[in-house]
């Protein structure tokens, strides 16, 4: 096969590789976060699914009947912060570590923050011995499981966190439940960070 027939069949090849590769262009990354994503397969896929989720999140901001604009234009900012933090991974003593959690943790907040997939389970808690003082938690089955927390007119998203017991999940600004069989503590996000002890009222 002359030399140029060979290069030929190398570009024919090159397209269906790039489909393991990232959402992005590989040739010039920019930075070394998106180095070592280029690098690792495992990374590659991660960006590559949070960017069919984030594309699903645009679909469902666009859906909106009203404030969708507006509603985009703070989800395409919020991203942008998001690739501003996992860049920053090399100041990291593990940046590899420190990227991957990064895509963990903004997959599980666009699922649970724009219902991107059905939970897997609801659960409806009382908290401080008071039916009127619920919190709702939403539990999806994401890379890293992930939280949908309402609380009256408010909306979280959480990721689970390692621990010695239970399962704890920690959202916003401090905000976290932690979860013992039919038992949970629950804090509020600062500057209220006040802390209850709630019981399972009802689940699905």
């Amino acid at each position: 096969m002359k030399p140029q027939v060979i290069l030929f069949s190398l570009c024919l090849v090159h397209p269906a590789l790039a489909q393991e590769g990232p959402s992005f262009d590989c040739t010039s990354p920019n930075g070394m976060a998106e180095q070592f994503v280029c690098a690792d397969p495992d990374l590659s896929r991660l960006d590559r699914v949070l960017a069919d989720r984030f594309a699903a999140a645009i679909d469902a901001v666009q859906a909106l009947d009203l404030g969708s604009k507006e509603a985009e234009d703070l989800l395409r900012t919020y991203q942008r912060g998001w690739i501003k933090g996992r860049d920053d991974c090399w100041k990291s003593t593990d940046p590899r570590s420190c990227i991957r959690d990064a895509y963990f943790m903004r997959e599980g907040q666009l699922v649970a923050e724009w219902m991107l997939e059905t939970p897997t389970a609801t659960a409806f808690w009382t908290c401080g011995g008071s039916a009127s003082n619920e919190v709702v938690t939403m539990f999806f089955d994401t890379e890293l499981p992930s939280v949908r927390f309402e609380r009256g007119d408010s909306i979280d998203s959480g990721s689970l966190s390692p621990t010695g017991s239970g399962s704890r999940y920690d959202g916003s600004f401090g905000r976290y439940i932690w979860i013992k069989g039919n038992e949970a503590e629950y804090r509020e996000p600062d500057p209220d960070g006040s802390t209850y002890s709630c019981t399972l009222s009802s689940e699905g």
